[in-house]
């Protein structure tokens, strides 16, 4: 029985370097998740509801930051209002949503992971 030399368990060079690289790129990206939460928390995201009435803000984690409501949205009743206010905290909801999804793509794209990368 002989055995080819430099081979040691079928596990050669090349793999090693795919696997090193992977390691690295694991590490590039953990590193980058990481920062990416810090300014995801630090971003303030908003959304608007009739024309700038009602303005609900998020951080970019979604995270509510604050509300802003004009008197002529409180000028529209209880019901208007609400209605207001649920549609910018969804507007909000949706821009901060798309950011956090564009972020991560722009983090994990050049990794080709399958469904990760459009």
């Amino acid at each position: 029985m002989t055995q080819g030399k430099g081979q040691g368990f079928g596990f050669g060079l090349g793999k090693m370097k795919e696997l090193a690289e992977a390691i690295k790129k694991a590490q590039q990206v953990q590193e980058g998740a990481k920062q990416l939460q810090e300014d995801l928390e630090q971003m303030e995201i908003a959304g608007e509801a009739g024309g700038g009435l009602v303005k609900v803000v998020m951080s970019g984690n979604q995270e509510p930051i604050r509300a802003e409501i004009t008197q002529e949205a409180v000028d529209k009743g209880l019901d208007g209002l609400s209605e207001l206010v649920t549609e910018a905290m969804k507007d909000a909801y949706q821009k901060s949503t798309e950011t956090m999804r564009d972020r991560m793509e722009d983090l994990t794209g050049d990794l080709n992971l399958p469904g990760l990368s459009g």
